[in-house]
């Protein structure tokens, strides 16, 4: 079996390459950005580790030999997964990696905007030494946190939460009752916006939820709300969200991703004070990233091995 990673930005790809080495697969190395550098890249390859570059009908079809495309994390957006279906191509990732790292993450930041820890830092720093730098503060235990997606991210967040917040309400409509929490609350998606003083969003980016939360959505909160975004950017519109900021139905919003990352620097998002960022880190510890990158990696192995991976996005054919 031959392999290509076709892109990373971490440090190096020395787990992997051990992995490989240890199982007796061949791989190459590549920082692709375009489907055609993928495909130039790939020749004679069975399978792909994916990050960030672009997977789908035309690299399967200029590369009928690759049977497998893994995708390191939760998300797998990069990978057109009905293309992969259509041409009998497996998808995997690793779903499982991250999940008390994202949901502490989004929880921190969530409660940064609920205490204006960031507002006060940069105040002292300023000058200014007073309590009422920061404006007005909410007690987070009079507040209702609302969690957009129910999954191990979203439940995690959920667990974590309830003891902080009176209440704590969900929308996920692929959930059945049986498998929310006894103290999760489950809403309705417009009711959740009107209820919610925290939104907090844990689903994935695909055709249903791109955009989800525009000014339709966002006009619905109460004034002085707060949004928090860990999952992925595409599903913010961001003119909207600015626009909520400026009207008053958000005092801030925290976002971990944004539709195009890296941002330019200028950006209106960027910039806007009321805006907490990171730069896609969520997911990220020591023991998250090696766990992350060894189950993304080891899906192709055990392909090659057993003829399905670990972790099954879309079933694919063997030959």
């Amino acid at each position: 079996m031959k392999v290509l990673i076709t892109d990373y930005d971490f440090p190096d790809v020395d787990l992997e390459l051990a992995l490989y080495k240890e199982a007796g697969v061949e791989v190459v190395t590549a920082q692709c950005r375009t489907e055609d550098e993928v495909i130039a890249a790939s020749a004679g390859c069975q399978g792909l580790l994916v990050q960030y570059a672009p997977v789908n009908a035309k690299v399967f079809a200029a590369r009928p030999e690759i049977r497998i495309a893994s995708r390191y994390g939760a998300g797998f957006d990069t990978i057109n997964t009905a293309d992969a279906a259509q041409h009998g191509v497996w998808v995997a990732n690793s779903p499982d990696y991250g999940v008390g790292e994202v949901s502490t993450h989004a929880l921190a930041m969530a409660l940064d905007l609920i205490r204006n820890i960031t507002v006060y830092d940069r105040a002292v720093k300023a000058g200014e030494w007073h309590y009422t730098t920061a404006g007005i503060i909410p007690r987070a235990s009079d507040l209702t946190i609302g969690i957009i997606g129910l999954g191990r991210i979203g439940k995690r967040m959920a667990h974590i939460s309830r003891n902080l917040f009176k209440r704590v309400i969900a929308y996920d409509p692929y959930i059945i009752d049986g498998d929310f929490p006894a103290y999760v609350e489950r809403v309705g998606r417009e009711e959740l916006f009107r209820q919610a003083h925290v939104v907090s969003l844990h689903t994935p980016l695909n055709d249903e939820t791109r955009n989800m939360i525009d000014a339709s959505l966002l006009n619905l909160l109460q004034p002085q709300s707060y949004l928090v975004n860990s999952a992925r950017g595409g599903l913010i519109k961001i003119d909207d969200l600015l626009a909520a900021l400026e009207n008053g139905k958000l005092k801030g919003a925290a976002l971990d991703v944004l539709p195009v990352e890296p941002p330019q620097t200028s950006a209106a998002i960027v910039q806007h004070p009321r805006v907490l960022l990171s730069p896609h880190a969520a997911f990220f510890s020591d023991v998250a990233a090696r766990e992350l990158r060894r189950k993304a990696a080891q899906n192709l192995i055990d392909w090659d091995r057993n003829g399905r991976p670990s972790y099954v996005v879309v079933a694919g054919k063997n030959p």
